[in-house]
């Protein structure tokens, strides 16, 4: 980069516009002198948005193009016209909007691509925009226009004019400072435009199909029409036509839903049958005749028998289980289903979806499925309004007709999946109405336009996570919480629903092909990492299908699958779970983490060097762990009064192994500031002990998240004893005794019962006095 300052003029561009150097600019609309200052000097240009050009300090780091003119067209009959000719990027560090000049640097992008590999990729930007063409009448010409430029920034400049590129992204093309990068990145916005374009052609291809079919449908129709007009059966059709007022009259309808299909029915009548507004009448009355009108007489099952049909379908769940019986009762002792919404909220696998299916079993009610994820239009919900051509209903009220009934037990499958709202509105807005019990009963759907009751439907949404779903949808919702699965947990599964499950989908008698209980926990332990069970499933059903070949071909059974078989049959381990070590050195501690799926031990390591002071920090960690490890340090200083270490001559280093996987979260606190204790003490650390717990400046150990998961992810590793903050001691109600009894956990107030309990040594709390001498730390 060229370090001297210099100064030129500065004229901001169309915001769209790329910049590249080597390539000509035509700027239009110039009042006279201002073209005229750019004809005699070189000048900046810039595409970017404005605030790129504003800053309290006033240094700026926006980048544009050094340019010189080239021709300057000042007929006075003609408007200004500039072709310049931008020579090199350059860095904008200062920017006068008064006087229309920029200070700047030049910073030319490095030319890191071979003559051979531009042609190369010339070459292939040439063949996507050739697939690209073929789909547009004229499309032939801009490629042929493409083929015409030898340089590849005249090529990129080009076409960038014809595909939908944000000012973001076409101004952080000129930032890039590596031209393969730079090449690479436009290649993949070349892409993108190319699936777009197949995506637009195949939903044109599919409307223009089903256009085709309407209209083939009404000429078989009129031919009908004129046949049974020949054979005189035009009383019948009469008789049709009246059908659609003895019908509406006969359903239970409120009054002024009554009225109005009345109104739609009895202009039906005075219709010509071949006019389209007829056909598009009927389908509507058809549609509306076809909705479960009538509401369903109460019934409310037996607990006990809810109760097995769960427990017949679900291995654990214990409390789940409870939740959602506890949900029935309150709804048979209130006599209604106003006000039914559940949540259930898990990682994949965890079986929420046919969870739904055994609650609509046990209520003997109709089960009916929405898939909502992707869903960005909120007509996909309400529907489109009838005076549109192609108009349909939301899904919602599809739903209600196929499930036939007033009251069924609607699965709303990952809610957390709806796309956020554009142009075309907020399917999560939509369902505020769908979900609330003060306005479901008047739920008004778009294309029926009248009011329909949604109060007796018993909703189940499912999502993953609570993060994406807006808070006024999830305050309709009663939250259920689904937990990862413990190993012992899926032993159960697998033995007792997933390995019948999967012999009967494969035809498989369940004495030809017989697990042993050490091969199943070998399939979960190497051969799964989920929170679920869904991977399970698909390594049993793999164990299920290579064993098929061998009953067919030898013709006997039964076959037993032992550990050992396991590894022949599924290959090397594919899941690899931490093992505590036999010892640890000074200055490393084994922490907690949580995962999406389960727990995990998380091992720190500190070490410390000649330097000045400073701590880094390394592991691919986010801003909150960053932040903790800086407390961590300070309340370190603050606590030990020791010179053990002269910390303004040392530098410190934590390290969290693994540096490829992303670590973030307060619950490594007191981990860090044991281990920095460790080493400035040089006490190790048993290897067996292991911690999770956020640390506050003050000393104070604070709640974390995930306890649960993290207790079985840390029995699974062999650690004994773990300390945990003492306000996370009323969530060990929900951890399995088997766990508890696995393990010594220790509940913590502050930074001193950690360093008690894992180092053995004692240190006066804040309140006290702080000494100058190591007599201040007393070992037990």
């Amino acid at each position: 980069m060229d370090n001297n300052k210099h100064t030129a003029p500065f004229i901001k561009v169309s915001s769209n516009l790329l910049l590249l150097p080597q390539t000509t600019l035509h700027l239009k609309n110039l009042r006279p002198e201002v073209a005229q200052l750019l004809y005699e000097n070189d000048f900046v240009a810039f595409s970017g948005k404005d605030e790129y050009l504003h800053c309290d300090d006033g240094q700026l780091n926006a980048y544009g193009v050094l340019c010189s003119a080239t021709k300057v067209n000042n007929d006075e009959q003609d408007e200004p016209l500039v072709k310049a000719y931008a020579k090199v990027r350059v860095r904008i560090v200062q920017f006068d909007p008064e006087a229309k000049t920029c200070a700047y640097y030049e910073d030319p992008i490095i030319e890191d691509l071979s003559e051979q590999a531009k042609a190369d990729m010339q070459l292939y930007i040439q063949q996507i925009v050739d697939d690209i063409a073929k789909a547009f009448q004229g499309g032939r010409h801009i490629a042929n226009r493409v083929r015409e430029y030898e340089s590849l920034n005249q090529m990129i400049v080009f076409l960038t004019q014809y595909m939908n590129l944000s000012t973001t992204e076409t101004y952080e093309m000129l930032t890039i400072d590596s031209k393969k990068q730079q090449v690479t990145r436009f290649i993949d916005y070349l892409l993108r435009q190319k699936e777009e374009v197949a995506l637009k052609l195949e939903l044109n291809a599919k409307m223009m199909s089903e256009a085709t079919d309407f209209y083939r449908r009404q000429a078989i129709e009129r031919q009908i029409q004129k046949l049974k007009e020949q054979l005189g059966d035009e009383e019948g059709e009469e008789d049709n036509q009246n059908d659609y007022v003895s019908r509406i009259q006969a359903l239970p309808l409120r009054e002024t839903n009554q009225k109005a299909l009345l109104e739609d029915a009895r202009r039906l009548e005075k219709m010509n049958e071949q006019a389209q507004e007829a056909e598009v009448l009927r389908t509507y009355l058809d549609f509306a005749l076809a909705l479960p009108w009538k509401k369903e007489e109460a019934f409310h099952p037996d607990l006990k028998e809810a109760r097995k049909i769960l427990d017949s379908h679900h291995a654990g769940m214990d409390k789940v289980k409870e939740r959602i019986l506890q949900h029935l009762a309150v709804m048979q002792l209130r006599n209604s289903m106003k006000g039914s919404a559940i949540l259930l909220v898990g990682p994949p696998g965890t079986g929420k979806t046919s969870l739904g299916k055994s609650i609509a079993k046990a209520l003997h009610r109709p089960y009916t499925r929405l898939s909502l994820g992707g869903i960005r239009d909120e007509s996909a919900i309400r529907g489109h309004r009838r005076t549109y051509v192609g108009a349909m209903s939301g899904r919602i009220l599809k739903a209600m007709k196929q499930a036939g009934a007033s009251n069924p037990v609607m699965i709303l499958d990952e809610i957390d999946k709806m796309m956020a709202g554009g142009y075309s509105g907020d399917p999560a807005a939509a369902m505020l109405e769908v979900l609330d019990p003060e306005q479901n009963d008047t739920f008004t759907d778009q294309y029926l336009d009248l009011p329909f009751d949604l109060s007796d439907v018993l909703f189940i949404a499912t999502a993953n996570s609570l993060d994406n779903i807006p808070a006024p949808l999830l305050d309709r919702m009663e939250v259920i919480s689904l937990d990862s699965y413990t190993p012992s947990e899926k032993f159960v599964i697998a033995k007792d629903y997933l390995i019948p499950e999967v012999l009967e989908d494969h035809g498989i008698a369940p004495s030809d092909l017989i697990f042993e209980e050490e091969a199943i926990e070998t399939i979960i332990s190497n051969y799964t990492m989920e929170a679920g069970c869904r991977g399970l499933k698909k390594q049993i059903a793999s164990i299920a299908r290579a064993k098929a070949v061998d009953l067919i071909e030898q013709n006997h059974g039964p076959i037993t699958i032992r550990s050992e078989d396991v590894f022949d049959i599924l290959g090397p381990n594919q899941v690899r779970h931490e093992k505590v070590q036999e010892s640890n050195p000074c200055g490393m501690v084994t922490g907690l983490a949580w995962t999406s799926v389960g727990g995990e031990v998380l091992f720190i390591e500190t070490a410390a060097m000649p330097g000045s002071g400073q701590m880094i920090l390394t592991g691919h960690l986010g801003d909150v762990m960053k932040e903790s490890a800086k407390i961590s340090y300070s309340v370190l200083k603050s606590r030990l009064p020791l010179d053990t270490l002269e910390f303004s001559k040392r530098d410190i280093h934590i390290h969290f192994p693994y540096g490829a996987t992303p670590k973030d979260g307060p619950s490594a606190g007191i981990t860090i500031f044991t281990a920095l204790a460790s080493l400035v003490l040089q006490k190790p650390v048993d290897s067996h002990i292991a911690m999770t717990g956020e640390i506050s400046l003050s000393g104070q150990v604070l709640p974390i998240g995930g306890l649960k998961e993290k207790l079985y992810g840390a029995m699974r590793a062999g650690i004994t004893k773990v300390l945990i903050p003492a306000q996370n001691e009323k969530d060990l109600v929900e951890v399995s005794q088997e766990v508890k009894d696995a393990l010594n956990i220790v509940p913590v107030n502050t930074v001193e019962d950690v360093l008690k309990e894992a180092l053995n040594i004692h240190i006066p709390t804040l309140e006290q006095p702080k000494l100058a001498s190591e007599d201040a730390i007393v070992v037990i």
